[in-house]
């Protein structure tokens, strides 16, 4: 006779276990434990996959930004440096002639003892000199020599005798020509074309019988690119004079009087 098997008593709480299984919430009763443990909803995760992707535009957003902002500073500090190396030596003066402080100590070219407010003083009598030649001029119903679109013809030009030193680390030269002149007409004027240069000396000499012709004064006329020398006394017909200049330019790095050029081969400048 078999042995009936026993089977332990069905109590309430195995009920509810057993419907805690069949509904997925892994054994736990029914409740707000049940309900926190059960599966999370996909709108949450999709909320946090939104999150991530906001932070991250955020940070790459800021990365360009600081990216840019380093790009333009670089590129401001270059564009000042371009420009500084571009301008080259400091000019002075409406032809773009250099400085004296470019090629001399302060003080020099002036006379042993003269100070500043005299040198001053020597440029204010200058430019008076040369405002009342201009109004000569005007009485006379003529234009100044220097004025004048062409070249005036009282001297002719016989021979020239020029010496350049070029300086290739600041790209600068200094030049001193001979010009050998003849006089054609009597004239206290010597006008030749200059642009861009700075004059240390001028010295007019005749032949190698006489002495030299005293300068009383040079200047420059931008509105014509002419240099003006005005001696003393005025040049005598038929006689041969030597003028010499001893100037200082730069090197210009435009299809202008002594300019520099380059080109690229095997991909170096020279």
């Amino acid at each position: 006779m078999a042995l009936e098997e026993k089977r332990p008593p069905v109590t309430p709480m195995m009920i509810e276990e057993e419907a805690a299984l069949r509904n997925g919430s892994r054994g736990l009763p029914p409740g707000p434990w049940a309900e926190a443990a059960g599966p999370r909803p996909r709108t949450t995760e999709r909320h946090i996959a939104v999150h991530k992707r906001l932070v991250l535009g955020f940070a790459v957003s800021i990365l360009a930004l600081l990216a840019v902002t380093m790009i333009a500073v670089l590129l401001s500090v270059r564009f000042e440096e371009c420009g500084a190396a571009a301008d080259g030596p400091p000019r002075a003066g409406g032809n773009g002639s250099l400085s004296g402080a470019a090629r001399q100590p302060p003080g020099a070219g002036q006379p042993p003892g003269r100070s500043e407010e005299e040198a001053r003083g020597g440029e204010a009598a200058e430019e008076e000199e040369e405002v009342e030649e201009e109004e000569e001029w005007q009485r006379r119903r003529e234009l100044p020599p220097w004025a004048r679109p062409r070249l005036p013809r009282h001297l002719r030009p016989l021979h020239y005798n020029l010496m350049l030193s070029a300086f290739m680390e600041n790209f600068t030269f200094s030049g001193e020509v001979n010009v050998q002149l003849e006089v054609r007409n009597a004239s206290r004027y010597i006008v030749l074309h200059a642009h861009r240069m700075h004059i240390e000396a001028v010295r007019v000499a005749e032949d190698k019988l006489a002495g030299g012709v005293r300068v009383a004064r040079t200047f420059f006329y931008p509105q014509t690119q002419v240099f003006v020398v005005v001696l003393n006394r005025s040049l005598e017909v038929q006689r041969s004079y030597n003028l010499k200049i001893i100037y200082n330019a730069l090197i210009e790095n435009e299809l202008l009087g002594f300019f520099r050029s380059s080109y690229v081969l095997h991909g170096e400048r020279r």
